[in-house]
């Protein structure tokens, strides 16, 4: 599945960015935060990280929808680009 080089650095920035709330989080931790501040981030990273991987297959989708016949050939058809996001719901 072909994925555009400005999707990929839009993914890498955002995956640093969950990386440094992940960093926040241990931090919190071991500060001994009260549990519904670092739950709060908690939450915050885990949506970030889903976003990620919405962004990736609506990437992956459109590039199928584009060319299906390459995509299949590539071990991509659509239907396993549904079950991927399907994966991520």
């Amino acid at each position: 599945m072909e994925i555009n080089d400005d999707v990929i650095d839009d993914l890498q920035r955002r995956l640093r960015r969950v990386e440094g709330q992940v960093r926040g989080i241990q931090g919190m931790l071991a500060e001994k935060r009260e549990c519904r501040d670092v739950v709060t981030q908690v939450a915050a990273a885990s949506r970030a990280l889903e976003q990620v991987g919405f962004r990736l297959l609506a990437a992956g989708l459109t590039s199928c929808l584009e060319d299906p016949e390459s995509s299949a050939a590539q071990g991509y058809p659509v239907s396993e680009v549904e079950r991927l996001f399907l994966k991520l719901a």
